[in-house]
């Protein structure tokens, strides 16, 4: 069964950070699937984040998070991070990972193959 699993949210102070994980499992993240970080805050849209290909090219779709959040994966572990620095309460959100096979990363609202249940991010004091 196609999994993705994720971790590491939480609450955590302004300026704070935290790392969260995304662990595949029934499939392989290296056979040419791409993992894009969405995020959804209460009363609003769902957006991507941030995005990175089967061969470690990423790109982050959301202009607020760049030079903040930064994505990466290990391939032994099949697992995909996004860590996320200087938080912001407007970063709170539930993040969801999800994946789509392709080489590249393509836009967010083009849909993806596999979601996970997300794992929520408060940022408050």
């Amino acid at each position: 069964q196609l999994q993705l699993v994720e971790s590491g949210g939480g609450l955590v102070q302004p300026g704070g950070s935290l790392r969260l994980s995304c662990v595949a499992s029934g499939f392989t993240l290296e056979d040419y699937y791409y993992i894009t970080w969405f995020r959804q805050a209460p009363g609003k849209e769902r957006e991507g984040v941030s995005c990175i290909s089967s061969s470690g090219d990423s790109i982050n779709w959301t202009d607020s998070v760049k030079g903040r959040f930064t994505i990466s994966r290990d391939n032994a572990k099949n697992t995909v991070y996004l860590q996320m620095n200087s938080l912001k309460p407007e970063d709170t959100a539930v993040y969801y990972c999800a994946a789509r096979r392709g080489y590249v990363c393509y836009d967010p609202r083009l849909g993806m193959d596999y979601w996970g249940k997300g794992t929520p991010v408060t940022v408050s004091l």
